[in-house]
């Protein structure tokens, strides 16, 4: 444990350079926002003729961006607990930037409620290409996961199929969730 303004041996001295367990954290993020978005997304789908476009773009905006912050909290007392002192410097920067990471997550998705705002598309189109750019941020995120990973190719395949189920079980899970 490193004392209050001392450097501390898990970060680098170079902010471009993330410490493996940040790298983790960042990506982690991600697909919490992303499946938190998709699930949002599926759902006003569903019911898409009962919501307008602000409707569904401030719930969408707001589903994501409690998640987001919840993982912000929880990446800073976790730091907290294991540290003894808060985040400074090149770790809270990192730290705030595995957030606006997951943020990232709202742009597209984002663009095309705005979109069906203007009567440019129809919600229900808006939302369709919505949750299929989050389930291609989620394939994206599982790829990158095993594509340099030191294992067989068929354990590589069995890792994506395993996290292609998994991610259906939690998708059916939140949309089930969210429906009610």
């Amino acid at each position: 444990m490193t004392e209050p303004g001392a450097p501390d041996p898990i970060s680098s001295g170079n902010p471009v350079d993330i410490p493996p367990h940040m790298a983790v954290s960042y990506l982690k993020e991600r697909v919490y926002a992303a499946f938190t978005g998709l699930a949002i997304v599926l759902v006003m789908y569903r019911g898409s003729d009962h919501y307008d476009p602000p409707y569904a773009f401030e719930i969408l905006a707001l589903g994501v961006v409690a998640v987001v912050l919840a993982g912000f909290a929880a990446d800073g007392i976790a730091y907290l607990a294991v540290h003894r002192h808060f985040p400074v410097g090149d770790d809270l920067r990192i730290i705030v930037g595995i957030a606006t990471g997951a943020l990232g997550t709202l742009i597209f998705p984002l663009i095309l409620i705005t979109l069906a705002w203007l009567d440019v598309l129809q919600l229900h189109t808006a939302l369709l290409i919505a949750a299929y750019i989050y389930l291609a941020t989620l394939a994206l995120i599982g790829w990158l996961a095993v594509r340099k990973a030191e294992i067989t190719w068929w354990q590589k395949l069995a890792a994506l199929v395993t996290l292609v189920l998994i991610g259906f079980v939690v998708l059916a899970i939140q949309v089930l969730a969210h429906s009610h």
